[in-house]
């Protein structure tokens, strides 16, 4: 099993334990609510949000996929950092095995944050994942992302 690797980074003016808490240990709450016609629902399979768990999320109608299932591989609350794995669902099938996505919010000098999301796209034999191809999954996430943050700014005691 190959794989490819992405790294971007998205800068923003709220904490980082906010967009943290926002964004990774309230998601399956926060998102559906703001961002209804993306997102239905935001399940968890087995376990309690913390490493082991499994989620699956489902995609309003509109959406492309029906839904996609992560297994949280780490959740470090100190550090702000995220792993996880998406395992079924979504664009996985003859060509992608799995992508491993890996999340951290650091603090900036004017009180803001960076995010770096890592994705390593874990193929099926020799399929080769281009930058151009995820370039639409990419814009989705920093979409969220935005929509987040415009919330928490507009609501400053939510995750306060």
């Amino acid at each position: 099993m190959g794989g490819t690797t992405f790294t971007y980074d998205y800068s923003s003016p709220v904490a980082p334990s906010r967009m943290f808490k926002a964004l990774i240990t309230d998601s399956k709450t926060l998102l559906p609510k703001l961002l209804p016609q993306f997102i239905k629902e935001v399940n968890l399979i087995q376990g309690d949000g913390e490493a082991g768990t499994i989620e699956q999320v489902n995609f309003a109608e509109a959406s492309p996929f029906k839904y996609v299932k992560h297994r949280i591989d780490e959740v470090d609350k100190e550090k702000l950092v995220c792993k996880y794995t998406m395992i079924e669902g979504g664009p996985l099938g003859e060509k992608l095995e799995s992508i491993a996505y890996e999340v951290n919010f650091e603090a900036t000098s004017d009180g803001g944050c960076l995010c770096k999301m890592t994705s390593k796209y874990n193929v099926i034999g020799d399929f080769e994942v281009k930058e151009e191809e995820i370039k639409e999954g990419r814009e989705s996430s920093l979409g969220v992302c935005k929509v987040v943050e415009a919330y928490l700014l507009q609501n400053p005691q939510v995750y306060a």
